[in-house]
């Protein structure tokens, strides 16, 4: 399964109790937690799952497994994580984080 294939899990984003979950998550953490690691202000867009939850719906809707993340963190650090690969950030020093 490619990464744009639909998932059977798909579904559970469009539903109520994740929408609300979602949106309450983005108002007490509005800012990308990855981008703030390197000291940068960045609003979220997405709310991530911290470990995948292939379908577990008790892991699906578990708040402590979230994070707030922008679209680009997303979309490059976090795919990159989720293949096994090491994501190198660099603080506002320069230094590695």
């Amino acid at each position: 399964m490619t990464y744009r294939e639909k998932r059977p899990w798909q579904h559970l984003y469009g539903r109520k109790r994740w929408l609300s979950l979602r949106d309450r998550h983005l108002d007490e953490r509005p800012l990308c937690e990855y981008c703030l690691r390197r000291e940068v202000v960045e609003p979220a867009t997405i709310v991530d799952h911290i470990k995948p939850h292939k379908g577990d719906e008790e892991l699906f809707y578990d708040a402590g497994n979230l994070q707030s993340l922008c679209k680009r963190c997303h979309d490059s650090d976090k795919r990159l994580e989720e293949s096994g690969k090491t994501v190198i950030a660099f603080g506002p020093d320069g230094w590695p984080i």
